[in-house]
């Protein structure tokens, strides 16, 4: 079982105030915490969802790129890609943690780019 890291009671508000200042002091890499947001913002057919998501997702990886920024690495949900309904874009996230945790920000960047270009389609 998943750990879920987002609150299914907040308000769609909320949640997209959330992606918009993703936090990073709670243990668990903040890319998690916008990924399930996303994802519940997702369900509930919130239309700015995939652009909040990337949005986050790319300032977190600027962040992550710049030399002393320091962000939590340690991944303690692998399986969270699993959450997703899409099993391609769960495939993509799983490999976008994975560079993020080996601090490969390179291929990490394709990853992201990859996930855009598939939920935009």
């Amino acid at each position: 079982m998943v750990q879920e890291l987002v609150d299914d009671q907040s308000t769609s508000r909320q949640l997209i105030r959330n992606l918009r200042v993703v936090q990073t002091g709670r243990g668990v890499l903040p890319e998690s915490v916008a990924w399930q947001t996303f994802l519940e913002l997702q369900r509930r057919g919130e239309p700015d969802a995939v652009r909040l998501f990337i949005g986050a997702v790319r300032n977190l990886h600027t962040r992550r790129c710049i030399a002393g920024v320091a962000l939590p690495t340690e991944d303690p949900l692998p399986d969270e890609h699993r959450l997703c309904d899409d099993a391609f874009l769960g495939d993509l996230w799983k490999a976008y943690k994975k560079c993020i945790r080996n601090n490969r920000t390179g291929p990490a960047s394709q990853l992201l780019r990859d996930m855009e270009e598939h939920l935009d389609a």
